[in-house]
């Protein structure tokens, strides 16, 4: 108990032991609050991740949804003329198409093809 003074020893005696309770309740408030932040913020960044999937995800559908489109309304002419471009060039494909083009031709019975015994 503090020494008797012109307060009051019993008003001390509770504003000591108050601070001391305030002090030592210091260090588990503290870290219980950042825990909390902690858990918070843990929950937000996987809230993040999940949103910023779906939008992928949505981008991607969009992304296939109009190819697939494109690719239905392509025609043949220019299907013809971009594979035409994506194959020339390529020795291994020219040689391909020689081949074919020298089959077609025996193939066909109309044309000016010499005749081999057969």
């Amino acid at each position: 108990m503090a020494d008797n003074t012109w307060m009051n020893s019993q008003i001390t005696d509770a504003v000591t032991q108050t601070n001391v309770k305030v002090l030592g309740d210091a260090p588990a408030e503290s870290m219980g609050m950042l825990y909390q932040m902690m858990a918070q913020s843990t929950g937000m960044s996987m809230q993040n991740m999940v949103a910023n999937q779906q939008h992928k995800n949505s981008i991607d559908s969009a992304v296939v949804t109009g190819a697939v489109s494109l690719l239905y309304t392509l025609d043949t002419a220019a299907e013809g003329k971009a594979t035409q471009e994506v194959l020339s060039g390529n020795p291994v494909a020219e040689t391909m198409a020689a081949l074919k083009g020298v089959l077609a031709s025996f193939r066909n019975e109309s044309s000016n093809a010499p005749k081999f015994n057969t």
